[in-house]
């Protein structure tokens, strides 16, 4: 968990308010502080509690604790005193096994426990001295007396290759492992696709779909194919176009992961609880195993594989003018990177393009839809910020070697903007039907954040400023306006952060940054189970069904990871939302939110 930036400061940031409730009690969360002091992290807009040296020395950061305000610092803090323990952290502490004085103790990697925990000679196992542990608490901390706990897993020696790796998996909790129910049910599943599946589906294995992912990419969920077409006219609620204008067929199939994986199922209680794959450099994390996510559910080329679709009609200016969705069988004519793709829409006789030319044609149709998706996205007015994002590089030995920017190509943007269209497609089938579901929602700038982008903007003396009720093309044109000055990266972060995080939510208020009035995931069901559950609700929708979620496993809401209520957490951005839907929806997005 990241530790709250006022906290990590240890002055300034932290608010000063007046009590309301001194002698007050509550119950919070422990964030303990590397220089031995702590704090009380309360829900809302509560100012977290300071706790001093002497009351770390009982509890642990992570504890659980009801507390009571017995004074105000001579900073304004509230400080407080511990009265209870409600709940211990349950994780186990990740630290290296040292001797000191002839005594085994832990010392933690993460500096906010505040003190080494002693391992009794019986509870080292096979660990050696120097080498990174997981240790579980035996007895708690008091007054007096350190905790005490013993070693669960030996991770390896420090400098070992990758062990920043495993060092973040346990620290922060990532489930890293499936359970044997979960890989028995895996292992159950076929090999390949057999006749039984493929029936009540349409047959595209014969449509040169093909994937575009990165060099690196191991799982492909989504494949892409585009034609032109002499006639477009078509169906979409509340509109209808005439006939005989140009346009494109746009189909993006997607990995039917729904087929597979079953609600209540050993791997669909395990998705729910991952909620997404997590990636590290030269490691996946994935949230289905390895069978269904690098074999069933990916579209390798050349095989077989079940794939729900949306098929597209876009016109000349980048408008969706109809879609339909439906379940079929693909056969991806071939996987290609992004490299690649890029290499051959800037040469099409170069040598790429000869080693791929019965797919030249299709691309370039490809690249055609994008460009009038683009022109769409900016006549919506949406956000296009250019930031810079990075790329780990390793050795052969998986050793950090250096971070360099990493560079966004046309194919990129290709694949980005038909995921976008299938998207926006899916949150207006799904609302058309009247069914429930996750929407991907994204607000604009809260009044603080909004006044706070006026004076950066005012400071620096940029012309161009937000209105109090702010759209997305004012940042657009903001973001356009200071593109060649010196300091436009800074200043196109700051707009990036005047924004809200998105989050997962039933409750459908938009996207502000893609400026859509409705929007939703549906194209990466093999990593992120949002997705999974708009495939479950649109095969319902098209089979004139309901479907019903009642997960096994409910998470309540985390609280919120930063201070204020932002929604930086699933917990502080639930709060100021209305409470009509589903509350098994609502808990559903926050927990997803939250992973």
């Amino acid at each position: 968990m990241t530790p709250d930036p006022a906290v990590s400061a240890g002055v300034d940031a932290v608010e000063t308010q007046v009590l309301p409730d001194l002698l007050g009690e509550g119950v919070g969360l422990v964030e303990g502080h590397r220089d031995g002091h702590g704090f009380v992290r309360r829900e809302g807009d509560l100012p977290w509690v300071f706790l001093p040296p002497a009351e770390m020395r009982s509890v642990m950061h992570g504890d659980t604790v009801r507390f009571r305000i017995v004074r105000q610092d001579r900073r304004g803090r509230p400080e407080g005193r511990v009265l209870d323990i409600l709940q211990r952290r349950a994780m186990p502490i990740i630290g290296r096994l040292l001797m000191e004085a002839g005594v085994w103790v832990v010392a933690p990697e993460d500096r906010r426990y505040g003190q080494d925990i002693l391992v009794p000679a019986a509870g080292t196992g096979a660990a050696k001295a120097g080498q990174v542990v997981s240790v579980e608490l035996i007895e708690p901390p008091s007054l007096h007396v350190r905790p005490v706990g013993r070693v669960l897993e030996v991770l390896g020696d420090i400098d070992d290759a990758g062990m920043e790796i495993e060092i973040a998996v346990r620290k922060y909790g990532v489930p890293h492992r499936f359970d044997d129910a979960v890989l028995g049910e895996a292992q159950a599943l076929p090999d390949k696709v057999r006749a039984v599946d493929r029936r009540n589906r349409v047959d595209l294995r014969d449509v040169p779909l093909v994937t575009i992912d990165g060099e690196d990419a191991r799982d492909f969920d989504d494949a892409v194919y585009c034609a032109p077409m002499d006639d477009v006219s078509g169906d979409k609620p509340s509109r209808r176009r005439a006939a005989g204008e140009p346009g494109w067929r746009l189909v993006v199939a997607i990995a039917d992961v729904s087929h597979y994986v079953k609600p209540g199922s050993a791997i669909d209680t395990e998705a729910y609880e991952r909620a997404t794959s997590v990636y590290f450099p030269r490691r996946v994390i994935p949230m289905l195993p390895e069978r269904l996510s690098n074999g069933l559910c990916s579209l390798n080329p050349d095989q077989d594989r079940l794939a729900m679709v949306c098929d597209m009609v876009v016109d000349t200016q980048g408008e969706v003018r109809a879609y339909q969705f439906y379940p079929a069988v693909i056969r991806s004519h071939a996987r290609l990177t992004y490299t690649e793709v890029a290499a051959v829409l800037a040469n099409t006789r170069g040598p790429e393009a000869a080693r791929r030319a019965e797919l030249v044609p299709h691309l370039l149709h490809l690249h055609e839809v994008f460009r009038a998706l683009l022109q769409a996205r900016a006549k919506r007015g949406a956000v296009d910020l250019e930031t810079t994002e990075t790329q780990i590089v390793c050795d052969e030995a998986g050793r950090i070697e250096r971070i360099v920017p990493r560079t966004r190509n046309d194919a990129h943007r290709v694949i980005e903007e038909a995921m976008l269209a299938a998207n926006v497609c899916a949150a207006d089938f799904i609302e058309s039907g009247g069914h429930a579901a996750l929407y991907r929602v994204h607000e604009g700038p809260t009044p603080e954040k909004r006044v706070t982008l006026q004076n950066y903007l005012r400071a620096l003396g940029v012309g161009l400023s937000i209105s109090d009720e702010p759209r997305p093309a004012e940042l657009q044109a903001l973001a356009q306006a200071t593109s060649q000055r010196p300091d436009a990266a800074q200043i196109h972060q700051a707009l990036l952060r005047s924004m809200q995080q998105a989050i997962y939510t039933p409750i459908n208020s938009g996207h502000f940054g893609l400026a859509y009035p409705a929007y939703t995931h549906f194209t990466s069901p093999i990593r992120r189970y949002p997705d999974l559950l708009v495939h479950r609700v649109i095969k319902a929708l098209l089979g004139a069904r309901r479907y019903r979620f009642a997960p096994t496993l409910l998470k309540q809401p985390p609280m919120p990871r930063t201070r204020g209520g932002s929604a930086s957490g699933a917990g502080a951005a639930q709060g100021a939302r209305p409470t009509a839907a589903d509350p098994a929806w609502t808990a559903a997005g926050a927990h997803t939110s939250a992973c």
